[in-house]
């Protein structure tokens, strides 16, 4: 069951291998996320000394937190993942000049995970593509449907 998902990422990006991860988030955070007071849209993950780390996903504390918490909404997050898996995503994002992209967070088993992607950045003329082809794609799907209720009525 998808929380939020990062729709900004397939626009930005070329979206190749998809990985799923946990997340070391603290109590607070679990219920504002369950909440659904969290965003993903100007995050990030990084790789600093072999571990993966999200940054800049935004957990709106809840009015409810307790008095002894000082809840910090951006601060950085580490990702939870096998040593293998880790190894391999470090070799690909330093060698190729690849990015790590959250796109979506989810509940799998009753616990929070991000799934995240290897991409590469698009520049200025491949989103103008993309929305041209998106553009075209909506206009042929307006013209097949149009056309489909214009034979029922003739019949």
């Amino acid at each position: 069951m998808s929380i939020i998902d990062n729709r900004k990422a397939s626009h930005d990006y070329f979206i190749e291998d998809r990985y799923e991860a946990g997340i070391a988030l603290q109590g607070w955070e679990v219920k504002s996320i369950r909440a659904g007071r969290v965003q993903l849209k100007e995050s990030y993950v990084i790789v600093r000394e072999g571990e993966l780390y999200l940054l800049g996903m935004h957990v709106s504390p809840l009015a409810t937190v307790s008095t002894h918490i000082h809840p910090e909404a951006t601060r950085t997050r580490k990702l939870l993942l096998h040593a293998e898996e880790i190894r391999k995503l470090i070799g690909k994002v330093e060698q190729r000049g690849y990015t790590l992209v959250p796109l979506n967070l989810h509940y799998k088993n009753g616990r929070v995970k991000l799934d995240f992607a290897l991409g590469r950045g698009k520049k200025l003329y491949d989103k103008r593509d993309t929305a041209r082809d998106k553009d075209t794609e909506r206009e042929v799907e307006r013209v097949m449907k149009h056309d489909t209720r214009n034979s029922r009525r003739d019949d």
